[in-house]
């Protein structure tokens, strides 16, 4: 699958994409200048992410109290 494909195939824009595919976390490979993806590569990808989301326990966020936004400097 070109880069397109695969964007559509996971659900996530081309941008978001190339940059998982340019760091290596998504399993992909160039095929001249071009990124290619294996259906079968991204299904397996794809069962490993669920399998680590279900077993390793995720801390929620913490919330920062008092934080505000930075004002914008008037021109």
């Amino acid at each position: 699958m070109d880069i397109r494909q695969a964007a559509d195939y996971l659900g996530i824009s081309g941008d978001t994409l190339y940059r998982y595919a340019a760091e290596a976390f998504i399993p992909a490979f160039r095929l001249g200048n071009r990124w290619r993806f294996k259906r079968s590569l991204l299904d397996a990808w794809m069962d490993e992410q669920s399998r680590i989301g279900v077993t390793t326990k995720v801390a929620p966020a913490k919330i920062r109290t008092g934080a505000k936004k930075p004002v914008r400097r008037a021109r």
